[in-house]
This record gives structure tokens, sequence and C-alpha cells, in this order.
């Protein structure tokens, strides 16, 4: 029949419609799921999707290294297989970079620590070592918000900038701080707020100096449409139920406002704690 539940052979009306059919359409649909699906996140990133500030060539291949889970989001990061190959041009292909990280001598150093995955996510003011050469690098951000590895010596290689993201307490009332590079740090002293800077030692672990997000003190942008911009904080106009906006006056006379959390304080008054990349500010 044509409505597909009466039996093949000729129907006697509407008693022979078959009540006891039994329907396999819910079978058939978890063993398609389990064999189409894939299970977990997904482990590849295709070249045409990767982040545009990697500037990575489009008829290279199809495929693009995809961070692995760690401190940095993947859009806010460049693998380390990225710096090694396109970058700083130590290694021609994959194999040589998993030659280079994979080494027992411990190659390369991320904020004072060997890495051997050459998709680590490298973010901004990370510091990489390079002790066979005697090279160190901080990733920063270019005037056109895009990431360059500027070459430091071999002292301010010894401490980083961080951004303090939020205040907490945990168990047992210990005070804490969690910075813009997944560090949690226990006891810190009471002044440190959110979006202040500390500058931490990464030889001996621990707080060497507190930058405040404060008029008058220099600050980055690491995020929205003025990222990569820098200069001294005007003023701050705080909206109740909505985000904060920070005026900001670069060297040049030029001003630029944006959101409290773009920005990233980079040294006390008008005097970086790091050295910057070379270039005019806009």
């Amino acid at each position: 029949a044509e409505d597909g539940i009466r039996d093949v052979e000729r129907s006697r009306g509407l008693g022979d419609v078959y009540k006891r059919q039994v329907s396999t359409q819910s079978t058939w649909d978890y063993q398609f799921a389990s064999k189409v699906m894939p299970r977990g996140p997904r482990k590849h990133l295709k070249r045409i999707y990767a982040p545009s500030h990697w500037m990575l060539d489009k008829l290279s291949g199809i495929w693009a290294p995809k961070p692995s889970s760690g401190p940095h989001k993947l859009r806010e990061c460049l693998p380390l297989m990225i710096v090694i190959r396109n970058r700083l041009k130590y290694a021609l292909n994959y194999r040589e970079v998993m030659l280079i990280v994979k080494d027992k001598a411990g190659n390369i150093k991320i904020d004072n620590k060997v890495r051997r995955d050459p998709h680590y996510p490298v973010g901004f003011n990370d510091v990489v070592s390079i002790e066979k050469t005697g090279d160190f690098f901080r990733l920063l951000y270019d005037m056109k918000g895009r990431f360059v590895l500027h070459k430091i010596d071999h002292n301010e290689a010894k401490f980083k900038l961080c951004k303090v993201i939020r205040r907490g307490t945990g168990a047992n009332s210990i005070p804490y701080i969690l910075t813009h590079d997944g560090r949690t740090i226990r006891f810190p002293h009471p002044d440190i707020k959110a979006n202040d800077t500390i500058k931490f030692n990464l030889e001996e672990n621990k707080i060497e100096k507190t930058i405040k997000f404060e008029t008058g003190n220099m600050v980055m942008a690491t995020g929205g449409n003025n990222i990569g911009r820098y200069g001294s904080v005007l003023k701050t106009e705080h909206h109740p139920a909505s985000f904060d906006i920070v005026h900001v006056k670069e060297a040049n006379g030029n001003t630029f406002a944006t959101r409290s959390q773009n920005l990233f304080v980079i040294g006390q008054g008008h005097q970086p704690s790091i050295t910057l990349p070379k270039g005019k500010p806009y």
C-alpha cells in the first residue's frame, strides 16, 4: 500500500493495518552518529581559518598548527611551531621543528621553562629563550596589532609583566590573584587589584613590583580596534552596569578610547618597564 503501513498481501480494509510494527529509526540514528560524529574537541585547524595575525600564506598546504590547550586562547597566541619556523627561520619544515623542540638538551624555553610541545601557545609578553644561540625574545604587538618577536637582552629576559585578571579568596580563606597568562599567585599584597600589572621574576617565581592601573601610567591596547597602540591614561569613565571607558593619549598627541579590559599597564608614568618595538605611534 502507498501508506507503507499495510501488509504486502492484498488488504481487506482498515482492519488489516498492522499495529505491531517496531520502529528502527532510533537504532539507526545511534549507529550512524557513532560512526560519523567525532569525539572530543577538534584537533585540526585549516589554514584559511587560522588567525590573520599569524600571517600564514595560502599556498603552503591545507592545514595550520592548532595550538594546544594552555595559558592563552587560540586566537590570542602563536603556536611555538610558527615562532620557530615562520618567524625566527630556525627550521624549514615540521620535521626540523620537532628535532629542535624534542631534543633532550631543552633548546626552547618559554618563561624560563623548557617546552617540548611544538603546538604550545605563546602569548602576549611571554619570553622565548634560546640559550644555545644566546637569543631572547618577548612577544609583543606592533603598531598594526600583529604579533612581533621583540629581541631583548639577558637581563630583561629574567622578568615579565602580568596583568591581574581578578582577585579572589580560595579554600581556607587564602587570597590569590589570577593573571592573564594563567598564573595563580597566592598571598598577594593587599594593594594589588584587578587590571593592575605585576612585574614577575621568572627565576625566583615571585612578584618584584606592582604597577597600578591609574591616570598617568603607560598602557598598551591588547584588544579591540586599537590593538598595538600605547600611551598614557588621561581619564577613566565609569558606567554602572556597563563597560568602563578609558581615554589614552599617545606620544604624538593623538588620543583614543577603549574598554578598560582591553588595556595592559606597561610602565609607571611615561617610562615603560619593558623595551618596545621600534615604530612611530599612529
